[in-house]
């Protein structure tokens, strides 16, 4: 059997988490909520976090139980979904609060899977 690589979907959650700093970082809360534009870029990358995360396989997910799989999945429905409820306070706190270690366990993964790309090419 061949296995599917995560590196794509790691780094889709990498690069989103990239944009979502670049757009939070030394901007206040008050600034945030007034810049529609900003908003909904972040709370675009925050939706293709979620999504590429539905994407990553168990066995990376039992290696980082610390990681809410279930809710970072979960909160791209509601952005979704359920647009008009989400209060900018709610993305503010995602930027701010959880995504740090999400972004060290994509990466870690991320150059796990390089390493494992890589001995397969030897085995060729």
């Amino acid at each position: 059997m061949v296995a599917h690589s995560l590196a794509p979907r790691l780094t889709d959650m990498i690069e989103a988490i990239e944009v979502v700093r670049a757009n939070t970082e030394n901007v206040t809360l008050e600034a945030f909520e007034a810049d529609r534009d900003k908003r909904w870029l972040v709370e675009r990358a925050v939706e293709i976090i979620s999504e590429a995360s539905r994407h990553l396989s168990d066995e990376l997910k039992a290696r980082h139980p610390d990681i809410p799989w279930q809710q970072v999945a979960g909160v791209g429905n509601v952005l979704r979904h359920d647009y008009a409820r989400v209060a900018p306070q709610v993305i503010w706190a995602v930027a701010h609060e959880h995504l740090q270690e999400l972004d060290k366990v994509c990466r870690d993964e991320l150059e796990r899977e390089k390493k494992q790309e890589q001995q397969r090419e030897r085995e060729r």
